[in-house]
């Protein structure tokens, strides 16, 4: 009897520990950044999103929001930030994601960027040039909607879609006349180039963007916590940027943790930050941004998008609607 009773319980404590392991197994996720300065990106290089998560999150850096989408498809990656060209991309050709989060909206924290001695003082100095962008990133798509605007096209002006460690190597060579890039491109750039126009700009001109953390459906449906708990840190380091500059200075730890993770100095990261467009979370929330689906401005921006991408052959489709593909509800249950 006694045997029976020893081997009853070490049986369940041997299934036990099989549905801890399987529920730890269960809290692991992968997720994609890129090298935009942002404050939450502190909270990768500290271990803060994994402390408050409590998942074990593998973090992967990506040249491009193209690169994010194509390891989400892969099932590589369940979470990632990316901008709203890639997304429109992405979810016209069927990838199912939303967007629970707009990391910020068009600024000045993309740019333009002419060379030294290429002879472009004004945009109507663009007429054959050769420029560059990412392949189908947010500056990419903006870059041919300013060409478009001025009347131009890629037949008299030249654009070349490469990424952006070798947009600084041709621009630096004297291969291209300008790039429309981020950091840290940005900041190389300017080193033998000046600002031409910048992404708020190009906005402004009819061709707004904005970067955003997106998740897999499939993710998404069994770990919504995971989704408040990872927004609600986010909330907290923009707050901490928004009232407390001091602790974002370039003398500041947060400075210096951030060159250390996306490269650069912590000069050059503490005044990318200050080049941000960012939103509270009750404006991304709200109906004008993620919350008002069909009218809300992110889905109409995807959409919009979508129509230019379209027009450049970039993709065959536009669907009806991308209310889908957008949701405040990690937001909401934040506040």
């Amino acid at each position: 009897m006694l045997f029976k009773t020893l081997l009853a319980a070490a049986a369940a404590i041997g299934l036990t520990f099989v549905v801890a392991s399987a529920q730890a197994a269960d809290k692991k996720v992968v997720v994609g950044y890129q090298t935009d300065a942002l404050p939450s990106s502190v909270a990768i290089a500290n271990g803060e999103f994994v402390k408050a998560t409590g998942y074990e999150i593998d973090f992967r850096k990506f040249n491009s929001g193209a690169d994010v989408f194509a390891a989400i498809a892969s099932g590589d990656v369940q979470v990632g930030y990316v901008g709203s060209s890639p997304f429109a991309a992405a979810t016209s050709r069927g990838l199912a994601v939303k967007a629970f989060y707009l990391a910020s909206i068009s600024g000045i924290d993309e740019a333009l960027v002419v060379r030294n001695g290429s002879g472009i003082n004004s945009l109507s100095d663009l007429k054959g040039k050769k420029l560059a962008a990412a392949p189908v990133s947010t500056d990419h798509y903006q870059l041919l909607q300013l060409i478009k605007s001025l009347g131009l096209t890629e037949k008299t002006v030249q654009v070349l879609a490469i990424p952006q460690p070798e947009i600084v190597a041709a621009f630096n060579r004297g291969d291209i006349d300008g790039g429309f890039v981020w950091d840290p491109a940005l900041t190389e750039l300017k080193k033998n180039g000046k600002v031409l126009i910048t992404s708020k700009e190009v906005a402004e001109k009819g061709a707004p963007t904005f970067s955003a953390w997106v998740v897999s459906d499939k993710f998404a449906k069994d770990n919504s916590a995971f989704l408040t708990q990872f927004s609600s840190v986010i909330n907290t380091y923009y707050a901490s940027f928004t009232h407390d500059k001091s602790a974002w200075s370039a003398e500041s730890h947060n400075a210096k943790t951030l060159a250390k993770l996306l490269g650069g100095t912590a000069e050059q990261q503490a005044a990318a930050l200050n080049n941000l467009n960012l939103l509270t979370p009750e404006s991304q929330a709200s109906e004008d941004w993620l919350g008002g689906g069909e009218k809300s401005g992110a889905a109409k921006i995807l959409k919009e998008t979508s129509r230019f991408l379209k027009e450049q052959g970039k993709i065959s489709e536009v669907l009806p609607s991308y209310a889908a593909f957008v949701t405040p509800d990690a937001l909401k249950a934040t506040q």
